[in-house]
């Protein structure tokens, strides 16, 4: 095959209210490199920008994994260890900042074996489905280096002495695992895994936008800060939800038994 014939590294497409987002690099094991990033990272944004789409789903190609992070292969720049010191910002950063700003739920669809920078881009999604014969690991400590890139959104979404288990020692773990330590919010056979996330995603594009848009920028506020503050916080973005008109048409269809017709203003 031709280079100028090449698969697109990335696959951005719409299906009805939902932006799916697929690394489409299954003989690479849907490793990431700039090209990946900085694609899945332009796709969120639009996604936002469009104010059309009410959730992201982000998933690998195949069935063999999600994402096995940074492509190692030979001759390969990966993102775990290239360095642009006249661009000190690296791009899986803003990837990072980007999932932590969107205002959208994004849903990551594990459909394999979720390694290394894998992982971390696992925990930067607000809500996972797993099949149940699926691995996870961070492997970077059985090639002489620690997942420093990813470990801020580990350490937000992991117990701390099982990340530092998965830290030190680079082995791998069950779906089971990770659903008992809250890291996957459902784990279910493969075969039921496209039904259960058609479920998820059913009870989510039907709420309103801005309530959602709102309690994500407040969860990832109130996360950093301490409890007075966090109060002060809530107390302050009360009367701005509820001034909203979403709030205002919800109130109103509950009062008249009705479905709510939300427009995400």
């Amino acid at each position: 095959m031709s280079e100028s014939a090449q698969p697109e590294p990335v696959l951005v497409e719409r299906r009805g209210a939902v932006q799916w987002i697929t690394i489409n690099r299954e003989a690479r094991r849907n490793a990431l490199n700039e090209e990946v990033v900085r694609t899945i990272d332009r796709a969120i944004a639009a996604a936002v920008e469009g104010g059309e789409v009410r959730a992201i789903v982000i998933t690998g190609a195949g069935d063999k994994a999600f994402c096995a992070g940074a492509d190692l292969a030979k001759g390969t720049k990966g993102f775990a260890f290239a360095v642009d010191f006249a661009r000190p910002k690296h791009y899986i950063v803003d990837l990072f900042k980007r999932l932590q700003e969107c205002t959208l739920p994004v849903i990551a669809r594990v459909n394999g074996h979720v390694m290394a920078g894998g992982f971390g881009l696992l925990c930067a999604c607000d809500m996972a489905i797993a099949a149940d014969d699926i691995r996870i690991g961070t492997t970077e400590s059985k090639i002489g280096l620690t997942p420093m890139m990813i470990l801020p959104y580990m350490l937000r979404v992991l117990p701390p002495r099982k990340l530092q288990e998965m830290c030190i020692t680079g082995e791998q773990f069950s779906a089971a695992e990770a659903l008992e330590w809250g890291v996957l919010n459902y784990v279910v056979p493969r075969a039921e895994l496209d039904a259960k996330l058609d479920w998820l995603l059913s009870r989510v594009t039907d709420k309103s936008p801005t309530a959602i848009r709102l309690g994500k920028q407040a969860f990832a506020a109130m996360r950093d800060m301490g409890l007075r503050e966090a109060l002060e916080y809530a107390q302050a973005m009360v009367p701005v939800m509820s001034s909203t008109e979403d709030a205002k048409e919800g109130l109103s269809a509950f009062q008249e038994k009705r479905a709510p017709n939300f427009t995400g203003n």
